[in-house]
């Protein structure tokens, strides 16, 4: 492995796990909120065990997303220290503020943590929803950043110098609000439906079901709204996407030739070689009407472009297709759910339905990893699209390879760390509040 696929793969591993955290940092915080407001109007015990176990599950994950992202913020300055010194000086408005959201959303976490019996109920509880708007505010400033990246704004480039720099205009870039509205919205369908299907499994072992069940329906249905809302915000993204880098839409349909009535490509197998695609279904019109609201107007071909310039087709191809794929299938269980909330009674606690939730456990996470990876490489060969190429930007220090293999030793032990904390928190359940309250009930068989 050399150097440079080295930086780039150490780069990847340490964004795709912090993405996890960050999207439960971002989300898990606003259904604790939602839950104390719950207790708060009710009285019933069950909504402040589910606070209190969603707080020490948040305690936990929001230490390891402290630990990931500060590794990221060293590797950013380490692993491409050219990008650095000129893209720092222009869109780091979005980091030093995503900074200062971060520590709010630390003071706040405390405070709620050891706030109970200690401060007035709803100031308390206004803690709590401070954690999650600031862990959202964070979400939206570091996908500013790397909007800035796609769009870059807010200077000048003459001569391989960065003028006349404006820091707002850099922060508020062409990409900045699709992406991060696009962000937003996968955070909640990932996580929420991984906080659901962990309950639903609860639910189907016969443990603690009232409490599991309650839980259960705050973050289903804030899922389900939110994987329906998912394709309107996919939609402004393409149309983005088509007009901003037509060379990362024509990759992600493996669309090679440009034509009129640009043919939508569902599944297939990219022949970079020959230019074509294996196996595919294709719909006639269908990429023309999504990218430009019309089912005549050409989309470019990846033909159009320099082959230096392109993205690699296979694996943003294939990685839009599980993204699709999967938000689909999660948009369907969230329409089957919602329904049953509103006119379908008996659907609600259907074993198959319940069963459903808890494969789709992962699956919100395995869509956001997917989409951002088309994000990335799609945006290939340039880290600054068409100002820096990433190959300019990698440090020329040897051994990355190294850092490397040291960085996924340290990941997948905290992998292993935090899956055996949260189960031991899911395991703590029953001790989260009151057995002798009237709501308390356990299933011992």
């Amino acid at each position: 492995m050399n150097d440079f696929i080295a930086a780039r793969s150490q780069m990847a591993l340490s964004l795709g796990f912090h993405i996890i955290f960050s999207c439960i940092g971002m989300v898990m915080p606003i259904f604790m909120a939602i839950s104390h407001y719950k207790y708060l109007k009710t009285g019933d015990e069950i909504y402040k065990g589910i606070t209190k176990a969603w707080s020490m599950g948040i305690a936990i994950l929001f230490a390891t997303g402290a630990v990931s992202g500060t590794m990221l913020s060293f590797e950013l300055g380490l692993l491409w220290p050219k990008f650095m010194k000129h893209a720092g000086p222009i869109f780091g408005m979005p980091f030093s503020l995503e900074g200062t959201a971060f520590f709010v959303e630390a003071i706040a976490l405390g405070f709620y943590l050891y706030g109970w019996k200690k401060l007035n109920p709803w100031f308390h509880w206004f803690t709590g929803l401070l954690v999650g708007i600031s862990g959202l505010a964070s979400g939206i400033l570091v996908v500013s950043a790397n909007a800035w990246m796609n769009s870059p704004a807010g200077f000048d480039y003459i001569n391989g110098k960065y003028l006349n720099i404006d820091p707002i205009k850099a922060m508020f870039n062409d990409a900045w609000f699709s992406q991060a509205l696009h962000m937003i919205i996968a955070a909640f369908v990932a996580t929420g439906f991984a906080i659901a299907g962990i309950h639903a499994l609860m639910i189907l072992k016969r443990k603690n079901i009232k409490f599991h069940s309650r839980a259960f329906k705050i973050a289903a249905i804030s899922a389900s709204i939110a994987a329906i809302l998912q394709p309107i915000s996919g939609d402004i993204s393409a149309k983005d996407i088509t007009q901003r880098q037509p060379e990362k839409l024509a990759a992600m349909e493996a669309h090679f030739k440009t034509d009129s009535a640009s043919a939508l490509i569902i599944g297939g197998i990219p022949d970079v070689k020959n230019e074509k695609v294996k196996f595919a279904v294709k719909i006639p019109g269908f990429l023309s009407f999504l990218a430009h609201g019309n089912f005549k107007t050409p989309v470019k071909g990846l033909s159009d472009f320099p082959k230096n310039d392109r993205p690699p087709v296979s694996i943003t191809h294939y990685s839009f297709q599980i993204m699709v794929f999967l938000g689909v299938i999660l948009m369907i269980l969230g329409f089957i759910y919602l329904i049953g909330i509103i006119r379908k009674k008996q659907w609600v606690n259907n074993k198959y339905l319940l069963k459903f939730f808890v494969i789709a456990t992962p699956l919100g996470y395995i869509a956001l990893e997917a989409g951002w990876t088309v994000t990335e490489v799609g945006r290939q060969p340039w880290i600054i699209y068409k100002v820096m190429k990433t190959a300019d930007a990698v440090t020329p220090m040897p051994g990355i390879a190294y850092s490397f293999y040291l960085f996924t030793a340290i990941f997948i032990s905290l992998s292993l760390i935090v899956a055996f904390l949260i189960y031991r928190q899911i395991k703590m359940v029953p001790k989260l509040y009151d057995p002798t309250d009237k709501n308390y009930i356990l299933n011992k068989k």
